[in-house]
């Protein structure tokens, strides 16, 4: 009976867990894909490289959010499926990234500082949130793990951009948004290769399983 008693009490631990997850899902997962509409909107409005990087990130975590959400509760294989999928993902975006860069460098102008503060400090403070909801769910497996390292990569490239804008008013050169937006593109190419290579074991040994 105690022993019954102690296994019932363990799979009802692990359903509040899974339906936490879900909620703290959905909730950052609602919060970036209106932080992309509005950081995305505004990168273009200023012409800004790493706007436009940051609001790229915003919907690419946000699809990541939601292979999250369908990962819980179908066990290892689709978790490390999930973290693989992000993987890739945020790599295509690298690649995207560094594409409107070498565009930006031969036709660029100066982009607007006075919008890449307000719209920078708006999604450092949406990303604050997310990386907050997220903090206690960090270590607890691969999929909600790699969830967590992406909204820590939003809050440093948020910084970069208030950095870049602090920059470029003070120079009136658009150099420093390029910068940033190289830099950005860098932190997702090491966080692509850093989630592929902890998911692809994990999913092909979850599969021989």
């Amino acid at each position: 009976m105690d022993h019954c008693c102690s296994h019932k009490r363990t799979e009802l631990e692990v359903l509040a867990r899974q339906a936490s997850q879900r909620r703290v899902l959905v909730a950052v997962m609602l919060i970036n894909l209106a932080m992309f509409v509005l950081e995305f909107g505004a990168g273009v409005v200023a012409h800004s490289s790493a706007l436009q990087a940051d609001a790229v990130d915003m919907l690419g975590d946000a699809v990541v959010y939601a292979l999250s959400l369908y990962a819980v509760q179908r066990g290892a294989r689709w978790e490390a499926g999930a973290a693989l999928a992000k993987g890739l993902l945020i790599l295509a975006f690298f690649v995207f990234i560094v594409i409107d860069i070498m565009a930006k460098m031969q036709h660029g102008v100066p982009p607007s500082s006075r919008l890449m503060l307000a719209f920078g400090a708006l999604a450092l403070i949406a990303n604050g949130a997310c990386l907050a909801l997220l903090w206690r769910f960090r270590r607890l497996n691969l999929n909600m793990k790699s969830t967590f390292e992406c909204s820590r990569n939003d809050v440093i490239s948020n910084v970069g951009v208030l950095v870049a804008a602090g920059a470029v008013a003070l120079s009136g050169s658009g150099w420093p948004d390029i910068v940033v937006g190289v830099v950005i593109a860098l932190l997702f190419l090491r966080t692509a290769l850093r989630v592929i290579g902890e998911a692809w074991p994990a999913w092909r040994h979850a599969s021989a399983d």
